[in-house]
């Protein structure tokens, strides 16, 4: 399941299962009450309009209008996908690893990332005496 805010980054996590109550869990925690909303038509999603203004792309109908469309998310599990395909298989055990990897990368894809990673490594790294 992903999260995207336009323009902005993306929220990507493995959910057990896809009823109401499991991605609205997940919605409430990455966005604010009062968003708008671009989902396609699935049906757990029904209740996003009593947490913000919800707009559906009914991918039966059209593929969205302006700025009706959720093509910014599935750009990023095109994204996910293609470089999933580079590991030939993905143990279930770490597939949220694996999501959260192309969560990291899509967000940072236009930064040069190995200063980055440096970075992120001294800041974690024990300090010496």
């Amino acid at each position: 399941m992903g999260v995207l805010e336009r323009n902005g980054s993306v929220y990507a996590t493995v959910v057990p299962d896809v009823t109401t109550t499991t991605p609205f869990t997940h919605i409430k925690r990455t966005t604010r009450k009062g968003s708008v909303f671009y989902t396609d038509d699935f049906r757990s999603y029904k209740d996003l309009k009593h947490y913000g203004k919800h707009n559906r792309v009914k991918h039966t109908k059209t593929f969205g209008r302006g700025r009706t469309h959720v093509n910014g998310i599935e750009g990023f599990w095109s994204f996910a996908k293609e470089l999933f395909h580079k590991y030939h298989g993905i143990n279930r055990s770490n597939y949220q690893l694996y999501v959260k990897e192309m969560e990291f990368r899509f967000n940072h894809r236009n930064k040069k990332l190995y200063p980055l990673l440096i970075k992120i490594i001294k800041e974690f790294s024990p300090k010496s005496a």
